[in-house]
């Protein structure tokens, strides 16, 4: 039996153990420079209302930091290749950008990463030499405004950087980089830094040409005739994506470096594609990224890292046409059209389970009674007409038909604005209308509210100013670390482990 004192001390050190094992999260990438991309503060409403709580920056967009502060949402800004050189010139350069896109914003908004550049190694290869110090200048930075503890630096790879990704086990980082990479992974441990890798199967699948299948690809279960083994482990992988963060890992060993945690900085799967390219539809793209946030929220290691769990961030949120090599790709992998309506049916759920003590206030748009008539009509004319509201509902005979005009154009202001507004769209009508979140419904004749501030025990944490245009048509679901479902606190592989252990020592005193 343990002594009272060395059993104190063995169980505060596993609780600290226990606290320390993070939960995984699923984020998703931003590009502010997309055509039609909402505004700063409809796009973080967009996602508080999706409870969103990790999302990368593909470029430091200072109005979409601003709005991000006092959310809690943790926040990665990218350095795009194209800035690169300039961070990378001096120690000067490099403290002006920080304090510019990062420090400014600290600490009311959570940024937790700088990703300097995007897969430099393979997609420009020719900047392959400022790398390095560009990250060496930017930690020191770091440390001389005292932030090297909240905000880490890495740089996004390319699958591309390996050649031979399976079999796992014998994956090894292509030969011509390997100088470099040596000097990135040192510096990456020893400022306590993740790998960062994208990471997207459909490449892999696509490029495999029939190799792999592609429920392989998918995430689907596999029958045990087709299972996919590395010879050299006799691992099964049920996933592209765990063979590959697992490829990645094992690159890393070959060069004697087994501490950096693996973070997927990209991954996704295209629901359009160019032509020749059947397997890039919406229905695999459901299926792929329903499936990676299952498997993220286990908060499962993989076969060759089984006490890790893994992060990553979908490419991407709002829909636009994909660069490759600086060209139109002519696919499409976004999971919103940018006037906030998913591209397909995406469960967003799964990853934190729904708070009981908040919800998101329904906010409807309504004619206002004292309004003159004769203004509501002209605002019900826009609203069906060049404002594209479904009016079906206020005809002669429907559910909504009346002979208050005011009743009839709160239906056609409310249907327009509960589309348009995560787009832009206001609730005003020429002075005629206003926001309440009193359902208006009456009879058979229903509202359907838009989603506007989160309120908690009855007080709004949201955002402000909900008559100028709080709320979009978006669901409530959880998008975010993995936590409590429906009550009952899930642990994966290694929060249970530890949580054991605490138990076991709990007994034995």
């Amino acid at each position: 039996m343990l002594s009272k004192e060395c059993g104190a001390v063995l169980l505060l050190l596993i609780i600290f153990a226990l606290l320390d094992v993070s939960g995984s999260f699923v984020g998703v990438n931003i590009n502010t420079d997309s055509p039609g991309v909402p505004s700063a503060s409809e796009l973080v409403l967009i996602l508080r209302s999706r409870g969103i709580h990790h999302v990368r920056l593909l470029a430091p967009d200072h109005q979409l930091l601003s709005a991000l502060a006092n959310t809690g949402i943790q926040v990665m800004v990218s350095i795009p290749n194209n800035h690169l050189l300039r961070v990378g010139l001096s120690q000067t350069a490099a403290a002006t950008w920080l304090n510019d896109n990062v420090a400014a914003f600290l600490p009311v908004t959570n940024i937790t990463y700088i990703a300097v550049g995007s897969e430099v190694l393979t997609v420009v290869p020719n900047a392959a030499l400022i790398l390095l110090p560009a990250m060496k200048f930017l930690q020191a930075a770091l440390i001389a405004a005292d932030l090297s503890r909240q905000v880490k630096i890495s740089t996004p790879q390319s699958m591309a950087l390996i050649p031979t990704p399976f079999p796992p086990s014998a994956a090894a980082f292509n030969s011509t980089w390997v100088p470099i990479m040596s000097g990135l992974l040192q510096f990456l441990k020893n400022t306590s830094s993740s790998f960062m890798l994208n990471a997207k199967p459909y490449y892999g699948y696509t490029l495999g040409n029939g190799i792999f299948p592609l429920d392989y690809a998918l995430f689907r279960q596999q029958p045990q005739t087709n299972r996919i083994i590395d010879p050299n482990t006799n691992s099964a992988y049920s996933s592209m994506f765990d063979a590959m963060v697992d490829a990645a890992y094992y690159s890393m060993k070959a060069l004697n470096f087994s501490e950096i945690p693996v973070m997927v900085t990209e991954t996704g799967w295209p629901w359009l594609g160019r032509q020749g390219e059947p397997d890039a539809t919406a229905d695999n793209a459901l299926t792929y990224n329903s499936n990676l946030i299952r498997r993220i929220s286990s908060m499962a290691g993989t076969p060759a890292q089984p006490n890790r769990t893994t992060n990553a961030y979908i490419y991407e949120l709002f829909d636009g046409e994909d660069l490759q090599d600086g060209q139109p790709s002519g696919r499409h992998w976004g999971l919103f059209f940018t006037n906030g309506t998913l591209v397909y049916s995406l469960d967003l759920g799964g990853l934190e389970a729904a708070d009981t003590t908040s919800s998101l206030t329904r906010v409807y748009c309504i004619a206002d009674s004292g309004a003159d008539p004769q203004a509501l009509e002209v605002g019900l004319n826009w609203a069906c007409g060049p404002g594209s509201a479904n009016c079906t509902a206020i005809q002669p005979g429907q559910p909504c038909y009346t002979s208050s005009i005011a009743a009839i154009a709160s239906y056609a202001y409310n249907d327009y604005y509960r589309k348009a507004h995560v787009a832009g769209g206001t609730c005003d009508f020429g002075g005629t209308a206003r926001t309440t979140t009193a359902d208006p419904s009456y009879g058979s004749c229903i509202f359907e509210g838009s989603l506007g501030s989160r309120t908690t025990n009855g007080s709004s944490s949201g955002t402000s100013g909900i008559s100028s245009g709080g709320g979009g048509s978006i669901a409530p679901t959880a998008f975010g670390p993995a936590g409590p479902i429906n009550g009952v606190l899930r642990l994966g592989a290694p929060r249970a482990k530890a949580f054991l252990m605490v138990l076991f020592l709990v007994m034995m005193l």
